[in-house]
């Protein structure tokens, strides 16, 4: 090789934006560029005439990859740390001269500290995500339970606590509450935290069976036991939920008849179908329901007195909507959410919208509340909707809070609109900024913006003071 050949190839060692290193087939190194070893923390003049294996042994080269090359003879790629922490991608290969012996061996290194610390970040951030989504997931259970349930009000987190804990027995639970309040949804979460949540389930609305009718449909008929029967016969309602829960919603328009035949199964443990000789051992988890007063109907007459304190081993009186105001945020968005997704739509609520479903009163509850949703995301025209679509009870009367109005009060009656909502407003958000752990959580909740959030909260100095 002529000198200007081999000055050549010098330059373009040393120039080279790779990091090369040559050796002979002994590990000594014999050409190098200076960036190369800087990478290892030492001086360009001292690793020229060196042993890769003398590096080695120093902990400057950990491990040598020439020294792999020379004892495998083939391409090699490594990762190597160095003693100043940087992180080094190396790959070798041998030189075999005509007669196929080794005769030099050719490293290239790329620094990937930086590559590796962008590793490690993601990393860690990916650990921090999956951190945040647990604590997503437990908030997220807290405020809508395991079961799916909207809950955030004290009221309701200790009445899903009292479920909890009589879920594992079969003892007989009264839900008592006002139409609507989810009387029927609670009873599914009982029976699915019970150990007969894998058998069946069986609804029955009291009010909807004829009196007629209702001995045949909640016990069953053997065939021909009437005109019209079946000829296999039918097996009853309660004989459906064996095993599993029998659901007897509005329990206060059971007739009379049927409450003797019901308290008498609760004793035995047996039914009869009508038409029948024979008895049939039961086995199911009776939860009533009803928005009316028992106790009052006993007095009346109306209900049996045995039945009634059958049934009312635990009672469990739901709170309307009016009574549990901060569920009605996280009710109103879970149904926005559902019944967009359902219908295929893209809809939302202007703020000020947004203000009148916070004060309605909901005298319907929880059913009423969906079902002004649903209708209004179905008849509005655009994708945002206004106060001017929602229907006339909530328009005339959603704008005035319950709680804070006093028509006795002079004051209030002087109050311009423009300072009632706002006084409104300041009542609202600071509701939100007591029971919420941030303003992306309270944004959530309010159905606004997060930076909309924080100019109220500036507006109004909220968070600062209390």
């Amino acid at each position: 090789m002529t000198g200007s050949l081999i000055h050549v190839l010098n330059k373009i060692v040393e120039t080279s934006n790779n990091n090369i290193t040559i050796t002979d087939k002994h590990g000594i190194i014999l050409n190098s560029n200076p960036a190369h070893w800087s990478l290892y923390g030492m001086d360009a003049n001292h690793y020229i005439g060196k042993s890769v294996l003398e590096l080695e042994d120093e902990g400057i080269l950990s491990p040598s990859i020439t020294a792999s090359v020379i004892n495998n003879q083939k391409p090699v790629q490594i990762l190597q740390q160095t003693r100043t922490g940087k992180v080094i991608m190396s790959t070798a290969f041998p030189v075999f001269d005509e007669k196929g012996n080794m005769s030099n061996i050719i490293s290239y290194a790329q620094d990937q500290t930086e590559i590796k610390n962008l590793q490690d970040q993601y990393e860690r951030l990916q650990r921090k995500i999956k951190i945040v989504q647990t604590e997503v997931q437990e908030l997220r259970e807290k405020e809508y339970g395991k079961d799916g349930m909207i809950i955030r009000s004290k009221q309701m987190t200790q009445l899903m606590k009292t479920i909890s804990r009589v879920a594992q027995t079969d003892v007989t639970v009264l839900f008592l509450g006002e139409s609507g309040v989810g009387k029927s949804a609670l009873a599914h979460t009982l029976h699915n935290q019970s150990h007969r949540s894998k058998e069946p389930f069986i609804e029955v609305n009291c009010s909807t069976i004829p009196e007629s009718l209702f001995e045949s449909e909640m016990f069953g008929y053997d065939a021909g036991a009437f005109t019209g029967a079946l000829k296999d016969g039918k097996q009853g309602l309660i004989e459906q939920a064996d095993g599993g829960t029998l659901f007897l919603d509005e329990v206060g328009d059971l007739p009379l008849s049927m409450q003797v035949k019901l308290l008498k199964t609760l004793q035995d443990k047996k039914i009869m179908r009508v038409g029948g000789k024979k008895e049939k051992k039961i086995d199911f988890r009776l939860i009533v329901a009803t928005n009316k007063d028992l106790s009052e109907m006993v007095e009346q007459k109306k209900f049996r007195s045995d039945l009634f304190y059958r049934l009312n081993v635990i009672p469990v009186q739901i709170p309307p909507l009016r009574e549990r105001l901060e569920d009605i945020p996280l009710l109103i968005q879970h149904y926005y959410e559902k019944l967009n997704l359902k219908y295929n739509l893209n809809k939302q609520f202007h703020s000020t919208t947004y203000d009148h479903l916070l004060n309605y009163s909901w005298p319907g509850n929880i059913r009423e509340l969906e079902n002004v949703i649903e209708r209004v995301l179905l008849i509005t025209e655009g994708t945002t909707i206004y106060p001017s679509d929602l229907p006339k009870v909530i328009k005339e009367t959603g704008h005035v809070n319950h709680l804070t109005h006093d028509p006795e009060n002079d004051d209030n009656k002087k109050q311009s609109l423009k300072q009632a909502l706002e006084q409104l407003e300041v009542q609202i958000l600071t509701n939100a900024y007591n029971h919420c752990k941030s303003t992306y959580e309270i944004a959530d909740a309010l159905g606004i913006s997060q930076p909309s959030v924080i100019y109220k909260f500036k507006k109004y100095n909220i968070g600062r003071s209390n």
